[in-house]
């Protein structure tokens, strides 16, 4: 995805299913995941390890999510990604979103033939920072 459309995802989306999110403050998912609900955005905890996670329900699974989700940010080992995209097709998220040190080509082509934009080895928390301008309201 090019800035422009990186963009508009990050401004028109809601709902961001963090895969991998665990409950301990020094974990990198933990940070991010905190960062995106002060910037407004509804997370949601994926990780079968937790029952909730900075106030929202976890799910075993993408597919147990009742919502609608925009984005599913991947904060998984990079052997863990085919699964994951797995789980996540029944979704169709606007974004199949790889955090920094997560690369999966061959996933990253399936999400695309499946009409899902891919986001690779980046972290979403740089991209909003690089992209959007600071919310001083949350």
């Amino acid at each position: 995805m090019n800035d422009k459309e990186l963009t508009q995802l990050l401004t028109e989306a809601k709902n961001i299913a963090v895969v991998g999110l665990s409950s301990k403050p020094s974990r990198a998912s933990f940070g991010v995941a905190r960062f995106l609900q002060r910037q407004g955005y509804r997370i949601i905890p994926v990780n079968p390890a937790e029952t909730a996670v900075l106030g929202e329900r976890a799910y075993a699974r993408i597919a147990d999510v009742p919502d609608a989700i925009d984005i599913v940010d991947v904060f998984r080992r990079s052997e863990a990604v085919p699964d994951v995209l797995e789980d996540a097709l029944s979704k169709k998220p606007r974004c199949f979103w790889m955090q920094e040190g997560v690369v999966h080509e061959e996933a990253a082509l399936r999400a695309t033939a499946a009409g899902i934009p891919v986001v690779m080895d980046r972290c979403i928390l740089k991209e909003i920072a690089r992209l959007l301008p600071p919310r001083y309201d949350q």
